[in-house]
């Protein structure tokens, strides 16, 4: 009887124990946005609640403008959907300095056992300094990339055209037409066009820097409507319409990565980390006719390429703070970066963020563009990124509060010029006005 008494009790501390695991466990939700390296995260779902039972992971993963509205609105509203969000570059000083989100410096001190063999010093430097305030880190970097051109080698082998290293954007319009084929659904160039200051605006700005043009002089006089300017979009809007896909302004990222690994495409100028996924066999049907290329130049070389990178940071509201932690440590990782190889193969892991991926022979091995994306991660200089002196900082973007809304409107401009419902002039014009409006309800004119 007294055996049963002390298994009945043993039984009942068993069920309790489970009973308060059960009512302990945290669930954290994470926004973030719907490009391969992301969905691959999300893959890794139940690896990570394996490792860490008393945290359960809800996604909210949304295109890139819609997560941009949203997390913004989210995080200025003090809202709390959020456990942890996804935030670029430019967004990270911006919601640092408004207390939005919280410095991941001050948590690692906080929490000394989930920073330990994080290895913060392997992180890039240049990614490490975009992403931080003050001298705080204040986001993890997930992937980091610059941008580059991606070509389909078969493609230019049968036309008998070589790439150069470091083309110009003169040779690449002069390549995309004439390999250009629409009626056998073969275009020679993709190029993103979809509304948006981080989607079409981000290729666009790097073109309109290589053709000596500036978002403002040293004034913060809007300079949109420069010849500069007007030559950049005009040459940027005759080469998708006459050599490039259809519909260029419902095309961003993904869609141009759609295009580009169906084989449908000849070339490609976007983001470096598009490269792994296209050199996966999987995900691709050119992975072994893929080449590489310097993101070409105009009549200047400055800002020709970009840098960027996508970071986890955790918001000011959330009340699992140690939870968010862990698991954007545990993305951020060497670990989760060697996870994802054993899976998927080192070409496809996520790039541009520490220095030991580009000194591990299995990744350089498996991504013959490791080099060459290193490279222009390393020279992309946010401070000197156009011909003519400016009073800001930012290759793709302008590093200030009111970019998000006046990038996204003047690319909205620009969108109409593509589909011909005004000219370029009339678009930049439009764009420039709308501009200075902005800049001058912002404070920024005496």
């Amino acid at each position: 009887m007294r055996n049963f008494t002390v298994f009945l009790l043993v039984l009942s501390l068993l069920v309790g124990g489970i009973a308060i695991s059960a009512q302990d466990s945290v669930e954290l939700t994470i926004a973030t946005v719907n490009n391969p390296s992301m969905v691959v995260m999300e893959s890794f779902t139940d690896v990570f609640e394996e490792a860490y039972p008393g945290i359960e992971l809800n996604w909210v993963i949304l295109p890139e403008n819609e997560l941009r509205d949203t997390v913004t609105t989210d995080v200025a509203t003090g809202a709390s959907s959020f456990d942890v969000i996804t935030v670029g570059m430019f967004d990270t000083p911006i919601f640092a300095r408004n207390e939005w989100i919280l410095s991941i410096s001050d948590l690692f001190e906080q929490y000394p056992d989930i920073a330990e063999g994080y290895n913060a010093d392997d992180l890039l430097e240049g990614v490490v300094k975009g992403i931080s305030y003050e001298g705080e880190l204040y986001s993890l970097p997930f992937y980091g990339e610059s941008s580059m051109l991606m070509y389909n080698t078969a493609v230019m082998e049968e036309a008998g055209i070589e790439i150069p290293e470091q083309p110009t954007w003169e040779e690449i319009a002069e390549i995309a037409c004439q390999v250009h084929d629409p009626e056998n659904d073969q275009y020679g160039i993709v190029l993103r066009g979809l509304p948006g200051w981080g989607q079409g605006m981000a290729v666009m700005t790097t073109v309109a820097n290589t053709f000596g043009a500036r978002w403002f002089d040293e004034n913060w006089e809007p300079q949109l409507t420069s010849p500069e300017w007007n030559e950049a979009i005009t040459f940027y809007t005759e080469l998708v319409n006459n050599c490039g896909q259809p519909g260029p302004t419902s095309t961003g990222f993904v869609e141009a990565f759609t295009l580009m690994s169906e084989g449908r495409a000849a070339m490609w100028v976007d983001a470096t980390v598009a490269a792994g996924f296209l050199s996966d066999p999987e995900q691709s049907e050119i992975a072994d006719v893929l080449g590489f290329a310097k993101a070409p130049v105009g009549p200047s070389a400055t800002g020709n390429h970009w840098l960027w990178s996508w970071n986890l940071g955790i918001p000011a509201t959330t009340e699992n703070v140690e939870e968010a932690l862990q698991f954007i440590a545990w993305a951020t990782s060497q670990e989760y970066i060697e996870l994802v190889a054993e899976r998927d193969g080192w070409a496809t892991v996520s790039p541009g963020t520490r220095t030991s991926l580009y000194q591990n022979e299995n990744y350089i091995e498996a991504a013959p563009f490791a080099p060459i994306v290193l490279e222009l991660m390393q020279a992309a200089d946010p401070t000197a990124s156009t011909r003519d002196a400016v009073p800001y900082t930012g290759i793709q973007f302008v590093a200030i509060p009111e970019f998000q809304g006046i990038g996204t409107d003047v690319s909205q401009f620009i969108a109409e010029a593509f589909v011909g419902d005004v000219t370029v002039e009339e678009a930049l014009q439009r764009a420039n006005d709308a501009t200075r409006d902005a800049m001058e309800e912002a404070g920024y004119y005496e």
